[in-house]
């Protein structure tokens, strides 16, 4: 057995102490989207998109961005945190771990929690009768793969700063475009030409239609294909980038 897998079970130990604080949001946060945007917006938007209600357009891009954004939000602070405040990964250097067990342990966590949050979501937009497709199912391991797509190069940057500060320009200049410009909300045909090829230099609007795909029951043919080997090379090469930059903290 891997020793990453240990890794892992510290991480599971400390979320079965704290999971209560987070558990609530969890399902708050999938509801209050949907009524604000799904129904709110969507009240506005009566004719839907390409012949679908909105609010069967915009669940799978929320599911996908709350993959993103759940496994953005275990690679900023608390990889900083294990870094610089509370030094768990020198801790766990000093062990006979390896930094590929230190890595990946805290990645599988994070991809634990972006299940975790997905399947929330996936219960709630249930819930509304949203889920037409028994494709759905396949969202599970799309969102594995969005959330490991943006967790591992974004830990490889956290992995370079000294200070939060620095997350506070990673969520303003990069989070947030990706958020609103990854075909979400609106088509990413609606954009103007660069912005919309921004968009899909994004790995969130490839996570995006792939999830929209497997809710509606459509079939993505040879691009759904090539966007997910383009999510898969975000995924290698993230954790690369994250490996280096760990080998350098933490190997003397």
């Amino acid at each position: 057995m891997t020793s990453s897998v240990y890794v892992l079970e510290y991480h599971l130990v400390n979320y079965r102490r704290t999971w209560r604080s987070s558990a609530l949001s969890t399902l708050v946060l999938p509801l209050l989207t949907m009524l604000g945007f799904g129904l709110g917006v969507g009240a506005y938007v009566k004719s839907g998109v390409d012949g679908t209600a909105y609010l069967d357009w915009i669940v799978p891009g929320l599911i996908a961005s709350t993959a993103a954004q759940t496994a953005l939000g275990e690679a900023t602070w608390p990889v900083l945190s294990s870094f610089e405040w509370l030094k768990v990964y020198f801790a766990q250097a000093a062990a006979p771990l390896r930094v590929t067990d230190i890595l990946g342990g805290h990645l599988a966590f994070m991809m634990f929690r972006v299940l975790v949050s997905t399947i929330a979501f996936l219960l709630v937009a249930a819930a509304f009768g949203t889920l037409r497709s028994g494709w759905t199912l396949a969202v599970l391991p799309l969102s594995v793969l969005v959330g490991f797509s943006v967790a591992a190069p974004v830990v490889a940057y956290t992995a370079s700063i000294r200070v939060d500060s620095y997350l506070a320009i990673l969520f303003r200049f990069a989070v947030l475009p990706m958020t609103l410009f990854s075909g979400v909300f609106f088509p990413i045909e609606a954009l103007p030409g660069p912005l919309r090829w921004l968009a899909w230099a994004l790995p969130l609007s490839h996570g995006v239609d792939l999830t929209r795909a497997a809710t509606l029951g459509l079939n993505p043919g040879v691009a759904g294909l090539w966007q997910a080997l383009y999510l898969l090379a975000w995924c290698v090469t993230g954790w690369f980038l994250a490996r280096w930059r760990f080998e350098r903290r933490l190997v003397i």
